[in-house]
């Protein structure tokens, strides 16, 4: 499926919405590209969680965000996007989470495998 999705850059994954993230690696700088579920984050933007299907530990993406945010990409109906990622807390968070797990309930259940609170990432796509 990852590899449909690169070809074709808009689709489902597991059944949701899905966009092809591309960040670059934050220790190589080498660029990495995977398709990551999304969900709509109002004014255009784009919310992604760093659930790694309830890992104890966050994806390898959610890292390199950390230290490039103003280095991604999206690949999504058939438009590539630069994008800034920032990452949700306090308030914002949790209505971002709520929307999140209220349109696919499986979030929930990540969230219940693991110790850690589940990042969520706003992505705004940058002007030009």
């Amino acid at each position: 499926m990852a590899g449909l999705l690169r070809r074709k850059p808009s689709g489902k994954f597991m059944g949701m919405d899905a966009l092809v993230l591309t960040t670059l690696g934050r220790r190589s700088g080498v660029e990495r590209s995977v398709p990551v579920v999304w969900f709509p984050g109002g004014h255009g933007t784009y919310l992604i969680a760093a659930s790694a299907a309830g890992a104890a530990r966050n994806p390898a993406w959610f890292h390199n965000l950390a230290v490039n945010p103003d280095k991604a990409r999206i690949d999504i109906d058939g438009r590539t996007l630069s994008v800034n990622a920032e990452q949700l807390h306090g308030t914002e968070r949790d209505r971002a989470w709520h929307q999140i797990i209220t349109t696919a309930p499986r979030f929930a259940g990540y969230q219940q495998k693991t110790d850690r609170e589940i990042p969520v990432i706003r992505l705004t796509p940058r002007a030009g």
